[in-house]
């Protein structure tokens, strides 16, 4: 079968139609959130729901050159689409434009072009080559460094931008590595250090300290007869206690002020509604105001009323669930869920190991982003900036998701054919 002429029936429709359900409810909730009556009847530019309609609109046409493309396209050049990445990363710096503080944009005309967006795209096809060319589980010590650091470039190129969020984001690789064989133990580290730093910050080192002690102790106790080894359990204990007590001066010294404050109130210790706590504590009135079935389309007080700062981009959320309530703000959510785990049920079907690691980073992108962004709107989690797949307002977010989410759909349809 010739794989650049496709077939509509190979295209699986499930995600398809997830893609476009997303789409729509993302922009109905961008005109509420930006719904202005004076200009609610004017086709122009100026609103940002027309903006984000001709983004949609030029998005499908996207869709359509990428079905077209032959499936092997992606795996022959993915190695010169990671590197063109990093250089539109890395010339941000002398060219880039800066917004809000960040210089992440090249403005083009009256357009701007966040390439950070795209340049996850770009990892997932690098580590998918990699991975899949290697043809092994991912266990030496010497794949796993080439593999981190095909991860960890544009991340650190991203960082001083400064836009932690996105960078954060790579993280979301850790579920492709997982799943082609990389040690439990790398996520336990991960989470084990978040874990030791939040509770740091909350009841302070010597507690914690304190509290890993206690559990080396029990845990070397209920393994007595199996001779655990003293010097694993002591390593443990003095990594971990020296960690503790250098989480105040990483705190300190190392986040800038914005990041302390915004961590301070979530963690409760620092409660400030009208400067750096602003965003989260209208965010959460207008939740609350949705109640279980939402006050209605264009019905949000918050929303309407402008409160929330934002609230057509990285708080979209805040407008679902204040006009369309719980029940409203849960559809969403599965319709997530649901999207998430039909790429990893189609991943795990592919014959193909590129397309199937690809896909397993399609799945743990849209996570990460799906989990920090309700997160961090409904206060669970420190501001980030990181944004709603397919909900938030801007062109390079709609479709950086749209490339990433469709390589794989045409990927998918491809699977029937022989490599």
């Amino acid at each position: 079968m010739n794989t650049s002429r496709p077939s509509v029936g190979n295209f699986d429709w499930v995600l398809i139609v997830l893609y476009l359900a997303l789409v729509a409810v993302g922009w109905v909730n961008i005109y509420s959130a930006s719904y202005n009556a004076d200009m609610a009847m004017q086709f122009t530019m100026d609103n940002l729901f027309v903006k984000q309609l001709i983004w949609i609109g030029l998005g499908l046409v996207l869709i359509i050159f990428i079905l077209f493309l032959d499936a092997k396209f992606f795996e022959r050049f993915s190695s010169i689409i990671y590197i063109i990445a990093l250089l539109s990363l890395l010339l941000l710096f002398p060219f880039g434009n800066t917004i809000s503080g960040a210089t992440s944009w090249y403005k083009i005309g009256s357009m701007t072009l966040q390439p950070s967006e795209f340049a996850k795209v770009a990892t997932a096809l690098a580590l998918a080559k990699y991975l899949s060319d290697i043809q092994t589980n991912i266990k030496s010590l010497k794949d796993q460094f080439r593999a981190f650091v095909i991860i960890a470039i544009p991340a650190l190129l991203i960082i001083p931008q400064p836009d932690p969020g996105s960078a954060l984001v790579y993280a979301a690789f850790f579920f492709p590595l997982y799943r082609e064989g990389l040690a439990a133990v790398y996520l336990i580290l991960g989470f084990s250090i978040v874990l030791l730093f939040v509770a740091t910050l909350v009841i302070g080192p010597v507690y914690v300290a304190l509290i890993i002690l206690g559990l080396a102790l029990l845990l070397f106790y209920r393994n007595r007869k199996r001779k655990p080894s003293k010097r694993l359990y002591i390593g443990v204990v003095l990594g971990c206690a020296l960690f503790a007590f250098s989480v105040n001066y990483i705190f300190e010294n190392v986040f800038e002020q914005r990041h302390r404050d915004r961590f301070n109130i979530v963690l409760g210790k620092e409660v400030d509604a009208k400067s750096i706590g602003y965003n989260t504590a209208q965010s959460e009135i207008a939740i609350g105001n949705g109640g279980w079935f939402g006050r209605g389309f264009l019905e949000g007080t918050q929303t309407q009323g402008k409160f929330v700062p934002e609230q057509d981009t990285d708080y979209i959320f805040s407008a679902v669930g204040e006009e369309w309530g719980f029940l409203g703000s849960t559809l969403v959510v599965l319709l997530f869920i649901a999207l998430i785990l039909r790429v990893i049920q189609r991943s795990e079907k592919q014959k193909n190991e590129f397309s199937r690691i690809y896909g397993y980073s399609v799945a743990g992108i849209l996570f990460v982003h799906f989990a920090v962004n309700i997160g961090m709107v409904i206060g669970l989690l420190p501001t980030v900036g990181i944004p709603l797949p397919f909900f938030s307002y801007g062109g390079s977010g709609l479709w950086g998701f749209t490339i990433l989410l469709f390589i794989f759909v045409k990927l998918d349809g491809n699977r029937v054919n022989e490599w």
